[in-house]
């Protein structure tokens, strides 16, 4: 019997031409195929009725897979999806839970046929497992996929996926991330495809191999059963259509479906200008102790009807901030599909055809194994993703009719805390492993005509729930002092970034001992939910734990602190990465990312903050320093001051941008008729070569479009981080070596703000977000 031990090469997936996937394939596996020609022979009306049952079937996977687990992760959250692909793997049809994991399953179902199709085989009946983020069932280890191939007439017509974040699958630390792992032996381990159900029965000693890794294998169980159950049902159900329609014309519609939703969006990329725009983000903290930031850089180039997203110069691999190729991949999906196809069907893998990736290996964003990945998709890939989002916005603003889909970066990443322990309420011991989903309830990014949504959720999760606080009360020891909307937290701009919340939770009365907690998160020193067109960025994440507090137990408490004033005791701010522990006499509290503003808030109409901080979205005090509105003590704004205010912070930035003395132009509406708009504050006038820029509020003109020219042009001042309003961390030197500055642009006439970011002060200006428009 010949044997061979692949290398970690061959547990890496990539999107290969169609042919050379197909010579790749076993010839012991019949593939049903349709050429071309076949795939337009289908008349209108079958092809809707064909197309909404393959879209209620996913749907109805989604129900078996809920309604079967028991882990609250699915049950109360919805970080889970499924996916509908054809023979070799293309996505036809996507669930609108987590965008995220479906962003790469078809990666999966290709490495699949590639490497088990002559062995173990691939047959009716059977289905595969697997949790490695090299090949993309799953982006880290936590994320569990079950692949099932749907045969009829003996050939292989097409694969149903399910996938779910499983709490805990081994590895050092409960929840299976460790902050200090320095590659991927110190995280749980990633399995490759393994059959788990063969000829229709569950291979009970994969199961238990499976479960047996597991702090919780009750739940983990549970969930592979449902991930089961989801495939077959939707299996049963693609065969009764066959059954109804034929083989051909199912696979002909689903075809359709991909070539529809690639044709849709090459047409909206050809209205959209060509050029090339660039974003650079930054992961803080790579692992437990580091103090370093880490680099992300994208440059997307826009050509006719094509993106390219092009990641060199991003930084090495390090620490546990790494994601292999699927996960970059991912994290470009979760955007686009939102962003610029939330009008078109989530046929994803027409939508996948209309983008390239270019990236350099060994990088925190194309890590090689055995990188540490375990926070991969809410670290690297969720960062590339920010700055995917970013680029596509300045695309989009340059276009006028397009601009009501531009949006400003939404809650920046997603704050992890897991809690653990061992839950000795009502006499019982049982060990529980919790991460904090109250945290799904971020807030979305400011468009150009309207405020973020508060607390909305996830733009990769469109289904994000946070979940009940009674249900996280009855499940584990812990109890809720608040879960509440956050003053301030928005970034401020002309048009306001949606709120994000903070939760407060203490042990539970009849709790005993500590409780273990580990927490990562980005975005705690340089913010990733940016603001656009100067407006300025969400709140700073934030985790504490307070000790000593002095309502340590609920038990006869006449009453409930309401805020971390009221609560006593010494603060703990916890790292980016790391780990802590909460006592009987502790309060942990998590403050999560807002939605990035638009536009500079100095020129948001005085009776929206007005309406803001009645409404406790806005703080008087963030209302006068920020937006420059007075109030008076009846609630409503005094017009003289705030005029003299605004004029005031005008100034201000004059001064501390090097130009003492300089009086600010008025703001107007000056006759641009011809010009063609950048943004919400730039316009470009046409010339031979290449054109001006020019102010859309004052008709300052600034300087050369060409090479990006004009920005050394603009008034520039680095302030410190807590200028940029109440709700940015004051201090980034708890957290990073580098020193972090509010940094804005403005224009040399009206000053208004252009450019407004929480970065390091190396990050460079934005010479090239404004170069190559054709």
């Amino acid at each position: 019997m010949k044997s061979t031990i692949p290398g970690s090469d061959e547990f890496t997936s990539r999107p290969l031409p169609r042919a050379e996937l197909l010579s790749r394939i076993s010839p012991r596996l019949p593939l049903h195929q349709l050429d071309d020609e076949q795939t337009h022979q289908v008349n209108a009306l079958t092809y809707e009725v064909v197309r909404h049952r393959l879209w209620a079937i996913t749907q109805e996977m989604g129900e078996t897979l809920r309604r079967m687990s028991g882990s609250h992760v699915v049950t109360e959250s919805n970080d889970f999806n499924f996916s509908i692909c054809d023979e070799l793997g293309e996505q036809v049809q996507v669930g609108t839970y987590n965008i995220g994991l479906i962003g790469s399953m078809d990666l999966a179902v290709t490495w699949t046929l590639q490497h088990r199709s002559d062995n173990p085989g691939i047959a009716e009946g059977d289905m595969f497992l697997c949790n490695d983020p090299w090949i993309g069932g799953g982006l880290h280890q936590n994320d569990a996929a079950v692949l099932a191939p749907i045969f009829h007439d003996g050939k292989l017509f097409g694969w149903t996926t399910a996938i779910a974040h499983q709490v805990d699958l081994g590895g050092p630390r409960p929840g299976s991330f460790s902050p200090s792992a320095h590659d991927v032996f110190g995280e749980a381990v990633p399995t490759p495809p393994v059959k788990v159900v063969r000829d229709g029965v569950l291979q009970r000693d994969i199961a238990d191999a499976w479960v047996r890794r597991s702090r919780l294998p009750h739940l983990v169980g549970l969930d592979l059963r449902a991930k089961i159950a989801a495939n077959k049902n939707a299996g049963e159900q693609i065969l009764r259509l066959i059954g109804k329609y034929g083989a051909d014309t199912v696979k002909a519609v689903m075809r359709r479906m991909m070539n529809d939703a690639e044709r849709r969006l090459r047409a909206k990329l050809e209205t959209l200008p060509d050029g090339t725009w660039t974003a650079v983000g930054y992961q803080e903290q790579a692992h437990t102790g580091d103090r370093g930031l880490h680099p992300i850089k994208v440059a997307m180039t826009k050509e006719r009807d094509r993106l390219v997203f092009d990641f060199r110069g991003t930084a090495g691999q390090t620490g546990i901030i790494n994601c292999p190729y699927p996960g970059l991949r991912a994290g470009i999906v979760f955007t686009v599909l939102p962003l610029l196809a939330g009008d078109i069907p989530w046929a994803a893998g027409g939508l996948m055809r209309c983008f390239e990736i270019i990236t350099d290996e060994d990088t925190i964003t194309n890590a090689s194994f055995p990188a540490a990945v375990g926070k991969g998709p809410f670290g690297p890939a969720w960062g590339a993703g920010n700055l995917v989002a970013e680029v596509l916005a300045k695309m989009l603003d340059a276009e006028p009719a397009r601009r009501g889909d531009v949006q400003s970066i939404c809650n920046g990443t997603t704050d992890l805390c897991v809690v653990s322990g061992v839950d000795v309420r009502s006499g019982a011991r049982k060990g529980f492993v919790s991460p904090v989903f109250d945290v799904m309830a971020g807030g979305y990014g400011a468009q150009v005509h309207y405020d973020g949504v508060d607390t909305g959720g996830r733009l990769i999760i469109p289904s994000a729930r946070a979940p009940d606080v009674e249900m996280t009360e009855y499940l584990y020891p812990l109890v809720a002092l608040w879960r509440r909307e956050q003053t301030d937290s928005g970034g401020p701009g002309r048009q306001r970034g949606g709120m994000s919340g903070s939760v407060c939770y203490v042990q539970h009365p009849d709790q005993t001992g500590t409780m273990s907690l580990v927490v990562s998160g980005t975005g705690k020193a340089a913010n990733q939910n940016v603001g656009l067109a100067g407006g300025h960025p969400g709140n700073s994440q934030l985790d504490l734990v307070v000790r000593g507090i002095d309502a340590p137990r609920l038990a006869g408490a006449t009453a409930i602190p309401a805020g971390l004033d009221e609560l006593g005791g010494a603060i703990e701010v916890l790292p980016c990465e790391g780990e802590s522990h909460l006592g009987p006499d502790d309060a942990l509290y998590l403050h999560w990312q807002a939605g990035g503003g638009y536009g500079d808030p100095l020129l948001r109409p005085a009776g929206n903050v007005r309406d803001d901080v009645l409404h406790a979205r806005v703080s008087a005090e963030a209302a006068r320093d920020v937006y420059g509105v007075v109030l008076r003590e009846d609630g409503e704004v005094d017009p003289a001051a705030t005029d003299e205010t605004r004029g005031r912070l005008r100034q201000q930035r004059a001064t501390g941008s090097g130009l003492p003395g300089t009086r600010p132009a008025p703001i107007g509406a000056p006759d641009l008729s011809g010009a063609r708009r950048l943004d919400d504050n730039l316009a470009v006038l046409e010339s031979p070569d290449g054109g001006t820029v020019v102010c859309t509020h004052c008709g300052t003109g600034i300087g050369p479009l060409a090479g990006g020219a004009f920005v050394a042009a603009l008034a520039r001042r680095d302030a410190a981080p807590a200028d940029a309003g109440p709700h940015i961390w004051r201090d980034p030197s708890v957290y990073v070596d580098a020193e972090i500055v509010f940094r804005q642009l403005f224009c040399p006439g009206c000053l208004t703000a252009v450019y407004s970011r929480v970065v390091p002060v190396h990050h460079p200006l934005p010479d090239d977000d404004y170069r190559s428009w054709t």
